[in-house]
């Protein structure tokens, strides 16, 4: 979209989610919306939103009412989209859950909801999931004929509802479309639940900001039960009236990226850092180049991209790569870099806000001036009230309706946001303050490092030292020595890992950030 296109843009009249495929259902209902399945089966608007309301027909039949929560256990597919969609006509209150839960923690999840039923998918993994709980399943099958109209088959096994009094029912109110799990990664997850204003204010916030419309198509690359993927990618397309592909089997395959965004026509895709480089590096073989996927812009966000990423991504794809910041407490993105024609790009910054109100304050609660480092506050219509049937973690991360991140961060004369790593990663090594995600960006501009991770490591004289372990691209040509010789100088002596291991492989949580538990509890198990 050129700048004479940009004028032009109208931001999405929406209310929350029920609505949010009404204005393209009137105006373009032969659009398309989704593009799926072997077969890329495309649904248009109207198909989507009448197939939505046999959902939502279909619910209020097994006896749900306005305001039951429900949790919604499926992959990237039809299916989920559908779900969510007619669950939100019928006044439900949803929950996506990651489908690969071990059981057990989905029941937690569950119970601590108090869901009075389970919406899931028809695949037979979906099925296994949640086999066995108390609460009604209701499994739903999508099928789409040759003349484009699709109907829902609705399996409902159990009783069709019980009275769930437990669990967080009861601090639901009238407005709330969203409940929303935290990663759990320090933690029991917190339900974090998001009204409809959420909703349209975070997704207005996104649209505006890369002025996404009917012209615009993407993949969905990132999971939708987390937040990256249900309003960077699901939901500010749906709401701007933009096209989306689902992809085969309902997850990202590098293998098949390409092909997907030919297909669709993508003219932007959003990811974590770990499959922007995953896609760099097979770049060479697999991209077909800015002629046949014509891209506007990448998005990134979740996690930091370094800088040197960025810019090669960049050069690769002939497409500006805005890094985004966000969580679930303000309904994903809070800031995002600017588009070329729309602000200035600086490096290893996430931008200014798309909607809430940023503040700096130091550890006596005083703001921070211009450029001083302190814990990033955020504020405004896209921010939660709290968090559901968790008092003192509320208390502990909200302070005059104003959300605290647990990240470090500063802004500039001009407003724009460089985070300096999150507060609890911090490695105090003998008193002195190391952010182990500033250590990680300067490995991994080493060359041939495609990923790290720097933890600490417990120690008897300095309480903490560096630990790092980090992926190459080419194990035979690159060691430890090489790249610790490459970070003299760009780190300060007590910053420089002092245990440094070439691994595989690390872990990472299922949005694609790394699983600092995961890398902690192995760091921990290696040093008993």
């Amino acid at each position: 979209m050129n700048v004479r296109e940009a004028a032009r843009y109208r931001p999405p009249a929406i209310t929350g989610l029920a609505d949010i495929l009404d204005q393209h259902v009137c105006e373009r209902p032969d659009a398309r919306a989704l593009v799926f399945g072997t077969d890329r089966t495309e649904l248009s608007y109207g198909a989507l939103a009448a197939t939505a309301d046999e959902m939502a027909a279909r619910v209020g039949s097994t006896g749900l009412r306005r305001g039951d929560a429900v949790g919604l256990v499926c992959a990237n597919t039809a299916e989920f989209v559908i779900a969510l969609l007619g669950a939100a006509r019928a006044g439900l209150v949803v929950a996506p859950l990651d489908p690969s839960l071990p059981q057990s923690q989905m029941s937690t999840r569950l119970e601590r909801l108090g869901a009075q039923a389970i919406l899931a998918g028809p695949s037979a993994a979906d099925a296994e999931r949640i086999s066995g709980f108390e609460i009604p399943t209701i499994q739903l099958q999508v099928a789409v004929s040759g003349r484009g109209i699709a109907t829902v088959k609705v399996e409902t096994v159990g009783s069709a509802t019980r009275d769930v009094c437990g669990g967080a029912r009861s601090e639901l109110t009238d407005d709330d479309a969203l409940v929303m799990f935290s990663s759990g990664t320090t933690g029991a997850p917190k339900m974090i639940p998001l009204t409809n204003a959420n909703v349209a204010a975070s997704v207005a916030g996104i649209c505006e900001a890369y002025e996404l419309g009917p012209g615009d198509a993407t993949v969905a690359v990132m999971p939708l039960f987390h937040g990256h993927g249900l309003f960077a990618v699901l939901l500010a397309s749906m709401a701007s009236g933009g096209c989306v592909l689902l992809p085969e089997r309902g997850r990202f395959s590098a293998r098949t990226f390409w092909d997907d965004a030919r297909t669709v026509g993508a003219t932007w895709f959003t990811a974590v850092p770990t499959i922007h480089q995953i896609l760099l590096e097979q770049s060479e073989h697999e991209y077909p180049g800015p002629q046949v996927v014509p891209l506007r812009f990448v998005r990134s966000c979740s996690a930091p991209l370094t800088t040197a990423a960025a810019h090669a991504l960049a050069h690769t794809l002939g497409a500006p790569v805005l890094s985004a910041y966000g969580m679930t407490e303000p309904t994903h993105q809070a800031t995002s870099q600017p588009l070329p024609h729309r602000g200035t790009f600086k490096d290893g910054s996430v931008g200014r806000t798309t909607g809430a109100d940023l503040r700096i304050v130091d550890h006596k609660g005083e703001l921070c001036p211009a450029g001083a480092i302190g814990e990033v506050w955020v504020h405004g219509p896209t921010v939660t009230r709290g968090y559901l049937a968790n008092p003192a973690a509320t208390a502990d991360s909200f302070a005059d309706s104003w959300f605290r991140t647990g990240d470090l961060g500063s802004l500039d004369e001009d407003g724009d946001l460089f985070l300096a790593g999150r507060i609890k990663n911090i490695i105090n090594r003998g008193g002195e303050k190391i952010s182990p995600e500033h250590v990680e960006a300067v490995l991994a501009g080493c060359g041939g490092v495609t990923e790290a991770a720097v933890y600490p490591v417990p120690d008897p004289l300095y309480g903490e030292r560096v630990g790092a372990a980090v992926v190459v691209s080419r194990p035979d040509l690159v060691g430890s020595e090489e790249i610790l010789q490459q970070c003299r100088g760009l780190l300060a002596p007590f910053e420089m890992p002092e245990r440094l291991e070439i691994v595989a492989s690390l872990p990472h949580t299922a949005k694609g950030a790394l699983d600092r538990r995961a890398i902690r509890d192995r760091v921990l198990a290696d040093s008993q």
